[in-house]
């Protein structure tokens, strides 16, 4: 256990030193209000090498493991944009540890600086990766052109290749889902400029419009039927989108968490004469929100590491997987409330801090499957013969 936990602080002080994430503080209140993209930040944390944390030590990286980085994520907060690159690596990773190396060339690309990012959500498409509402149309070379529209594409002003999937009726007897990733130069691609919205401003995390792109048929990585059909590839992305997105949330709750204690120290109660954390109701209020955050960081850490060490939870890992994320950010949410409560007026005004990861908490809503959409699995678990 001493191992592990000298293990997470020097990665920590390596790729997020304590000065650095005061400057990533600074620069995201101005990211947020000027509604921009995060550059400086990106170029600080390419630099360290935040961007090749996956890659294996026998390709040139670190080499580092899901748990690692989840814990890297939770020390950085709000760093849904760059989640989303490392998925990509993440699922590679993953599929190598598990003897699939038909992604390697992922980590080259990433040592080279290329930028993944995710194009997989599309508008009202529930079954996410279970099926595409995206038109995949076979070439005679084996490739494939995509037609439709992708939402929530983070890094939208910076990702060079986009892994995407769209269907394949041309046999409407054995339709297919069609894996791969494009290339940003590829013609047929839009990105969208309309991005303003209540939090996660800084990840630009804008709409990407595909009018007959071409994937090139060495870039098409997978060929599934729709429905719930298991697959290594999918597997990967499910357990690297769910657990390094619900770290991101454990990150937002733990800071939330800081400066809610913080503005309860900062605060005197004119009819008690004390400081408002020496006040029951307020110190109640926190205590509520700080237990409810415990749980999160450990059930991540349970998963992540059985992921790590190839454990086979079989028809369980979704439950697991998903309960880790929702949980993360309902307790970000929470969290934040009761923060913004603590810090008074203050934490109102929107150039606090704690107004912004109040409005940056509110995105766990929407990355799937939202809690109704999971509702279902979870009593099926339980009920279903």
């Amino acid at each position: 256990m001493t191992d592990r936990l000298t293990r997470h602080a020097e990665l920590a002080e390596r790729y997020l030193p304590d000065d650095l994430l005061d400057r990533l503080r600074e620069r995201a209140a101005v990211y947020d209000r000027e509604n921009r993209f995060f550059d400086e930040d990106l170029a600080e944390l390419a630099e360290r090498g935040y961007l090749h944390l996956f890659v294996p030590a026998d390709r040139g990286g670190p080499g580092l493991s899901l748990d690692e980085v989840s814990h890297l994520q939770q020390r950085l907060a709000t760093a849904l944009a760059v989640n989303m690159h490392l998925m990509c690596t993440g699922v590679a990773k993953a599929m190598a540890d598990r003897g699939d190396h038909s992604l390697d060339g992922i980590f080259d690309e990433a040592l080279a600086g290329e930028i993944f990012a995710f194009g997989i959500s599309e508008p009202s498409n529930d079954w996410v990766m279970q099926d595409s509402k995206t038109v995949a149309t076979p070439q005679d070379d084996g490739g494939y052109t995509l037609r439709g529209v992708k939402i929530f594409t983070s890094l939208s002003p910076v990702w060079t290749r986009l892994i995407a999937h769209g269907r394949d009726d041309t046999d409407p007897d054995d339709p297919m889902l069609v894996y791969g990733f494009l290339e940003r130069d590829t013609p047929g691609i839009t990105v969208s400029d309309r991005w303003d919205v209540m939090g996660m401003r800084a990840s630009q995390s804008r709409a990407t419009i595909l009018e007959d792109v071409r994937m090139r048929p060495e870039r098409v990585v997978r060929r599934i039927p729709p429905g719930r059909v298991p697959d290594l590839l999918t597997f990967a992305i499910t357990s690297n989108f769910q657990l390094l997105i619900g770290s991101v949330y454990a990150g937002v709750a733990r800071r939330a968490l800081e400066l809610g204690a913080a503005g309860l120290k900062a605060r005197t109660s004119a009819k008690s004469g004390a400081t408002y954390a020496e006040v029951p109701e307020s110190r109640a209020r926190l205590a509520d929100a700080h237990l409810e955050y415990l749980s999160v960081p450990a059930q991540l850490e349970a998963c992540c590491r059985d992921f790590d060490d190839l454990l086979d939870h079989g028809a369980r890992w979704p439950l697991l997987l998903v309960a880790a994320r929702l949980n993360a950010s309902t307790a970000a949410r929470r969290a934040a409330e009761a923060a913004l409560m603590c810090t008074g007026g203050s934490g109102f005004d929107n150039g606090h801090e704690l107004s912004r990861l109040y409005r940056d908490a509110t995105a766990g809503l929407f990355h799937p499957p939202s809690a109704d959409a999971a509702r279902p699995m979870f009593a099926a678990a339980l009920l279903d013969d």
